[in-house]
């Protein structure tokens, strides 16, 4: 171990940090090796919490790169990672919009590069608190994509998303989201495992010899981002990256399972988390900050008598398929929440359309109730939330969806605008 290795610790201590802070700790807990920073809201505390672990000479040898653009940010990670680097940035809505490009380039090298984003609407109109829709539509982009509904769950599932994409069998970026200024900009204790365990728990940083697939070095010289021509490989190297994705359900679940063993917190098989679903004749799909409180809306209707449960759905990439549909045999009744909009889908809704074909053929499943709520930061109250969750009721109970759908979907606390 290099003295610049044993410099780098961290005792284990609980801090009450910002979300965006947790996300910075848990870069430097991982012992990223290069930093692409640049500011937008609701991220900027992240880069900048990380430009002072930098500075006060807390993360010894991390290369902190300012750039003019997030172009350039999610650029400088592509060149970083292709020397065999462990690899860092944050952004959020128009600046993950901006990256797009460089995001195909990272998945089509195979860089594990991990990726905060502290999710927002995309403009116009402007519009900078929590919605899903920036990162979600990134979907083909080929990055992995998780989803955090606190604090805690963010520094722990930035540390599971290096166990994953740096494996060799899987080599994708991914994105870990969480709302803006709801999780980003609060404040609650974390957390901060001792560094040792961490280092226990990660893969060993990339040596000078890079990752297996790439690298850069004059005395094994390689070509890479040639032009293949259509009777060439191209379409197995994409066929190759939809497979690492399929591998990689496996590989989340053991992550998790592994994560509980070394730390004690518990994220459901990884893919997804239930919530009182064993003998749910109701349930709600659900993913980020919502979750939380839908937990609590869960708790509330059960006091009333009915059986009603919750998913939280902690991947949009790669989508757990199977879990989705042993979820929509165990309920009657399935409302799919969205806090993001898929213009012009079956349903509206990203996630619920996702849920309709991953069931679609499939025999005594759930009803789906499509939903989408909390666009653009909206407050979903835990009363608009028990509110879902009778309406769910209602549904099995008569066979009927409620009358005020819009092409299907339910679109909760809408404004009435003439």
């Amino acid at each position: 171990m290099s003295k610049a290795r044993k410099d780098f610790t961290q005792e284990q201590e609980t801090k009450i940090i910002k979300g965006n802070v947790s996300a910075a700790y848990a870069a430097k807990s991982a012992r990223v090796q290069v930093i692409g920073a640049y500011p937008i809201t609701p991220q900027t505390t992240v880069v900048e919490k990380l430009s002072e672990f930098v500075d006060s000479g807390s993360m010894p040898g991390t290369q902190y790169i300012k750039v003019e653009s997030e172009h350039s940010a999610m650029a400088s990670m592509v060149g970083a990672s292709m020397t065999g680097t462990r690899t860092f940035t944050a952004t959020s809505g128009q600046g993950l919009f901006y990256m797009n490009e460089m995001l195909h380039w990272a998945t089509g090298t195979r860089l594990p590069i991990v990726t905060a984003i502290a999710s927002r609407g995309p403009a116009p109109p402007w519009n900078i608190w929590a919605d899903f829709t920036d990162v979600i539509s990134q979907r083909d982009t080929g990055w992995m994509c998780s989803f955090c509904a606190t604090h805690q769950e963010i520094y722990d599932e930035i540390l599971m998303s290096y166990k994953v994409c740096e494996d060799y069998e899987i080599l994708l970026p991914k994105f870990v989201a969480y709302g803006g200024f709801i999780l980003s900009h609060t404040s609650k204790p974390v957390i901060i495992e001792d560094q040792e365990a961490v280092d226990n728990y990660l893969p060993p940083l990339p040596d000078e010899k890079g990752w297996p697939h790439i690298f850069m070095d004059p005395e094994r010289p390689m070509m890479f981002g040639n032009l293949i021509m259509p009777s060439g490989f191209y379409s197995e190297f994409r066929l190759k990256i939809h497979d690492a994705h399929m591998k990689a359900k496996e590989k989340i679940k053991n992550a998790a399972k592994e994560f509980e063993k070394s730390f004690g917190r518990n994220y459901g098989n990884g893919l997804t988390q239930q919530y009182k679903m064993n003998d749910a004749e109701v349930g709600m799909l659900i993913y980020g900050d919502l979750a939380l409180q839908m937990e609590e809306a869960v708790d509330l209707v059960r006091e009333e008598g009915y059986k009603v449960g919750m998913v939280k759905l902690r991947y949009f990439r790669p989508f757990p398929v199977e879990d989705i549909i042993n979820i929509a045999k165990s309920v009657k009744v399935l409302g799919v929440m969205d806090r993001a909009t898929a213009f012009g889908s079956p349903t509206g809704g990203p996630v619920s359309s996702e849920v309709k074909t991953a069931i679609e053929g499939v025999e005594k499943t759930a009803k789906i109730l499509p939903m989408i709520g909390g666009l653009g930061g909206r407050e979903v109250t835990l009363e608009q939330q028990t509110e879902q969750l009778k309406i769910l009721i209602k549904m099995n109970e008569t066979g009927d969806a409620p009358g005020d759908l819009f092409h299907g979907t339910l679109w909760h606390g809408k404004l009435e605008v003439e």
